[in-house]
């Protein structure tokens, strides 16, 4: 098994690529690709349409059916307006903990599965491991997709996956999905003394927020309970709303973007199309009454399907005995795992250190988390290489 040096020296390397979501990744990911080369193995990239960014998929082992995929994404979250007592992207030893921008959310996780490859390559592995690194997961989920639906072009796809987000290597089979969308509403400017002459979208989005706050209430007096989870319904939020200028001026112009946080068994896009029938049915005939170019846009920010693995599944057994410490949880965040399950691969969260440290000023892991995670990994092989 590699040593803790070897951990924290790939780490003090990921760390120092500025990967925050409005960067490029190819700089990390060329430095993945070239290090696994390095080794004997082979990666192959998946680019997005502007080929700004890519995702890696790499298999060590045989290619076969079956085995585990070790996924990970490789952007993290903004730094501007937090408090770094040093340069976020220089990682800091200190005390048992190691700082930076990333090292818990997630590049940790992905040091580990870097240094664990040359111990992977000395095992006789029957079952392959792929490796799995993603992007934009912080924004727009647009990375895991990519990714997944390109696994075919490899050889047979994995039957497991492992999803390493920070849950102090505890397995978490359940997730809450996440979906975001923006909304632009258009309308007909004017004096506010001839309202009757105008259309106000300001007006026309506060009734579709209050229409999503609706929806919200529902889930949380009458929907879906889902054990485990905090809230254990589906819950509906407005973030931000942006609209007018002046009093005396009717705005033509109006934009908020809200979420919904999906139980399993619950489908964000049933929020989002009922918010389309209402918007059709009753606020745009008003709007278009007196502007008939009057429009109401939706447009997709991001889609992250829920997780839920069966307690009873293999794959839930399969961590346990690697390492994974504790009984089941279920979180209400949202991850990569979601993408893997819709694909037919069966995921489980398991990954070191705490989330409430990410996305933090000052963001750092503990070196006994990293230690436990190369212990799971180490015997992951060995399951692999017992077939």
């Amino acid at each position: 098994m590699a040593g803790e040096s070897d951990v924290v020296g790939m780490l003090a390397r990921l760390v120092a690529f500025d990967t925050t979501s409005a960067r490029s990744n190819l700089d990390l990911v060329r430095w993945v690709d070239f290090e696994l080369a390095a080794q004997g193995v082979a990666s192959r990239l998946v680019f997005d349409e502007q080929r700004q960014k890519a995702a890696l998929h790499a298999v060590v082992g045989p290619l076969v059916a079956g085995g585990v995929a070790l996924s990970a994404h490789s952007d993290c979250v903004p730094v501007a307006g937090q408090a770094w007592a040093a340069d976020p992207f220089a990682l800091r030893q200190a005390h048992g903990r190691l700082t930076g921008r990333g090292t818990v959310d997630m590049k940790g996780f992905w040091a580990c599965v870097m240094a664990a490859v040359p111990g992977l390559l000395a095992k006789p592995l029957r079952r392959p491991v792929h490796l799995c690194l993603s992007f934009d997961e912080e924004t727009t989920f647009a990375g895991a997709p990519l990714l997944v639906d390109s696994l075919p072009q490899s050889g047979p796809p994995p039957a497991f996956c492992v999803v390493g987000e920070p849950s102090s290597m505890a397995p978490v089979v359940a997730h809450k999905g996440y979906a975001s969308w923006e909304v632009e509403v258009t309308g007909l400017t004017g004096h506010s003394s001839q309202t009757h002459r105008t259309a106000n979208a300001l007006e026309a989005a506060a009734e579709a927020v209050a229409f999503l706050k609706q929806a919200a209430r529902r889930f949380a007096v009458e929907g879906r309970r889902a054990a485990g989870f905090e809230p254990p319904w589906t819950t509906v939020h407005t973030g931000t709303f942006r609209a007018g200028s002046i009093l005396n001026i009717v705005p033509d112009l109006a934009e908020f973007v809200f979420e919904v946080r999906s139980v399993p068994g619950d489908r964000a896009a049933d929020v989002v199309a009922s918010l389309r029938s209402y918007a059709a049915d009753v606020l745009l005939p008003e709007l278009r009454a007196a502007a008939p170019q009057a429009e109401f846009r939706i447009r997709t920010r991001c889609h992250a399907p829920p997780l839920e693995l069966p307690e009873a599944s293999p794959l839930f057994d399969l961590a346990r005995d690697c390492g994974a410490v504790g009984q089941a949880a279920r979180v209400p965040f949202a991850t990569e795992a979601g993408v893997f399950q819709d694909a037919g691969i069966a995921s489980i969260v398991c990954g070191p250190g705490d989330v409430a440290q990410a996305h933090q000023p000052e963001e750092w892991i503990a070196e006994s988390e990293l230690a436990a995670c190369m212990g799971f990994l180490d015997r992951l092989g060995d399951r692999q290489a017992a077939g």
